[in-house]
C-alpha cells in the first residue's frame, strides 16, 4: 500500500511527525519531510534515510504551503499521501488566556490544516486517487477541561475530516483523522502553559504518555484499513467511548476528575 507512494508530512522534524516520516520510509514510500525548524529537520531526515526529501515550511503560510505542495506533485507525478501533522498547544483556565494564544493556536492547529488540504485536495481529486490524514487528537472528540482553546481546534480538525471524508470519497480520495491521547513528544514540553508551573502540573498529572512509534504504526494499520477516526491508547479509547454512550456520566466523572486538575488552577 505505501511501497513507492508519495508522502508529504508536516511537523516532521520530531515526536509524531517524525515517527511517521520513518514509517512510510521503512515500507518503501518517498517521504517529503516538512518543518520550521531548520536543525531539527534536517537531524531527522539524516537519521530516517532511504533517500527522503527535506524541506523547511511554515504551515501558517498558505502561499507557501501550496508551493510546496504543487513542486512536490510536478516532481513525482502525484501526491498519494498528505499529512497535515503540524500543531501546538496551550494548556490553563480560558479565563486566563489571551486572544493572541486562540489565534496562535487557530492559525497553527486550524489555517494549518486547511492550508494542507486546500493544496492537496484539488490534486487528489483530479488524479482521482489519495488520501489527506489530518492529525487532531482525543481533545477533538470529547470535553478537555484546562484546554478549551486547544480542545476547539482539535474539534474543528475533526469536523473538517469528516465532512470531507464523505464529500472525498465520490472523487476516489480517502481522508482520516488521527485522535491521539497523550503521546511523549516534545510538543507535551513545548506546550505553552498559562499561570501553571509546568513541573508542578506534571507531577500531579502523573501522565502515562504513550510512544509515538507505537502511534505510527497504529495510524499506518489504520490507513490500511481505511478507517476515518484513527483513535490511540487504550484511556483514549475508554474516554471517547464513555462520552459517546453517556455524556451526562462522563461529565459527572469531569467534575470528579477537575478538582485536582493540574490546569485549573483556583
Amino acid at each position: 500500500m505505501f511501497r513507492d507512494k508519495v508522502a508529504i508530512v508536516t511537523g516532521a522534524a520530531s515526536g509524531i511527525g517524525k515517527e511517521i516520516s520513518r514509517a512510510l520510509a521503512t515500507r518503501g514510500a518517498v517521504v517529503v519531510l516538512t518543518d520550521f525548524n531548520a536543525e531539527t529537520l534536517a537531524a531527522a531526515a539524516a537519521e530516517i534515510g532511504g533517500g527522503c526529501e527535506s524541506h523547511l515550511l511554515d504551515v501558517t503560510d498558505a502561499g507557501a504551503v501550496e508551493v510546496l505542495v504543487r513542486s512536490v506533485a510536478e516532481k513525482h507525478g502525484r501526491i498519494d499521501f498528505m499529512f497535515n501533522n503540524a500543531g501546538v498547544a496551550l494548556f490553563g483556565n480560558t479565563r486566563d488566556t489571551s486572544l493572541e494564544d486562540w489565534n496562535w493556536l487557530i492559525d497553527v492547529n486550524i489555517r494549518g490544516v486547511v492550508h494542507g488540504v486546500m493544496a492537496a485536495y484539488p490534486i487528489m481529486q483530479k488524479q482521482g486517487s489519495g488520501h489527506i490524514v489530518n492529525t487532531a487528537s482525543v481533545a477533538g472528540l470529547i470535553p478537555v477541561p484546562g484546554n478549551t482553546a486547544y480542545a476547539m481546534t482539535k474539534h474543528a480538525v475533526v469536523g473538517l475530516s469528516e465532512s470531507l471524508r464523505s464529500e472525498a470519497r465520490r472523487y476516489g480520495v480517502k481522508v482520516s483523522a488521527v485522535c491521539p491521547g497523550i503521546i511523549e513528544t516534545p510538543l507535551v514540553q513545548t506546550a505553552k502553559l498559562v499561570n501553571i508551573d509546568r513541573e508542578e502540573a506534571m507531577s500531579q498529572a502523573k501522565l502515562k504518555l504513550a510512544s509515538p512509534v507505537d502511534l505510527a504504526e497504529a495510524v499506518m494499520r489504520g490507513l490500511e484499513r481505511d478507517k476515518g477516526r484513527i483513535v490511540f491508547t487504550p484511556i483514549a479509547h475508554l474516554a471517547w467511548r464513555i462520552y459517546r454512550l453517556s455524556p451526562s456520566i462522563f461529565d459527572r466523572v469531569l467534575d470528579l476528575l477537575n478538582k485536582r486538575n493540574p490546569m485549573l488552577p483556583r
